[in-house]
């Protein structure tokens, strides 16, 4: 069974850039994926790590619906 729909609430844990680009190395094996719903508020994200977060994003081109939650991160 393909996974469509991915439900991560990982806010609060300082995964910082590279917990970021591990995280969308993941997620971006996910093909069939058309749901995403990722929650990294507060996680010390800069902007090489947002970067990694959109170029893997990007991978999932079967995506139709996304809530990503960037808020309280260090982002520009």
């Amino acid at each position: 069974m393909a996974l469509t729909s991915l439900n991560l609430d990982l806010r609060e844990n300082s995964i910082g850039q590279k917990g970021a680009k591990y995280l969308v190395e993941g997620i971006a094996k996910c093909v069939t994926l058309t749901s995403l719903n990722l929650n990294l508020r507060e996680n010390n994200i800069d902007e090489n790590g947002a970067k990694y977060l959109g170029k893997g994003i990007a991978m999932c081109v079967n995506l139709t619906s996304l809530n990503l939650d960037l808020n309280y991160n260090t982002i520009g």
